[in-house]
């Protein structure tokens, strides 16, 4: 188990958010910072430590994604025709790692990278091993037929915690999905309020 997965609900904390909107997040109970001075610890209210805390929030819920490679995805996002804060949210929902989270083919951002890492997942009847690995409009994404049946996964497409979004279609009998469209800012499913146009400001500094 990585640092980062084993220390995940402290990124809720940290923020004082429950990013991915689970019942089992700590900050349902205690909405501020870890640590004996978490909850007096004053928030920062200058417009870097706003934009600063928009950029950790968008980052951290998808996350598996360094600094590095969100820097990397928003210079990216930036080249593109388009409003940048479409374009950046775009190239996360396209994440092959994030798809299959939407999909409910795994129960957490962080369980769907790992995943993808160890091979369970074919692209258009291909398998790709790559969380970060961009899908396409049309792109047929199933789960690896000899995997369908480990706990997590049936678990998660069971679960009733999230809703499959419209640019998606699935078919969980089949663990089988296609990926519509790219998404919409309005169209992701966030449990927490994102402000993509802060963190644009962020890296536009």
């Amino acid at each position: 188990m990585s640092k980062r997965l084993s220390s995940k609900y402290k990124i809720n904390r940290r923020l004082g958010e429950n990013l991915w909107g689970r019942p089992k997040s700590p900050v349902n109970a205690r909405p501020y910072g870890p640590g004996q001075h978490g909850p007096s610890r004053r928030k920062k209210t200058t417009d870097f430590g706003i934009q600063l805390n928009a950029k950790q929030k968008l980052k951290g819920y998808y996350g598996s994604i360094g600094e590095r490679q969100f820097r990397n995805t928003f210079k990216e996002a930036s080249r593109l025709s388009g409003d940048t804060s479409e374009n950046l949210i775009g190239l996360l929902e396209k994440r092959l790692d994030a798809v299959i989270y939407r999909m409910k083919f795994v129960p957490t951002v962080f369980s769907a990278r790992q995943f993808v890492s160890h091979g369970h997942i074919l692209v258009n009847g291909k398998k790709t091993n790559i969380p970060s690995y961009q899908v396409k409009e049309g792109d047929v994404i199933e789960v690896r037929e000899r995997s369908r049946a480990i706990n997590m996964v049936v678990e998660a497409s069971q679960s009733g915690e999230r809703d499959v979004p419209d640019y998606l279609d699935v078919d969980h009998k089949s663990m089988k999905g296609k990926f519509l469209r790219a998404p919409k800012f309005e169209d992701v499913p966030y449990p927490v309020q994102m402000e993509p146009h802060l963190v644009v400001e962020f890296y536009s500094r």
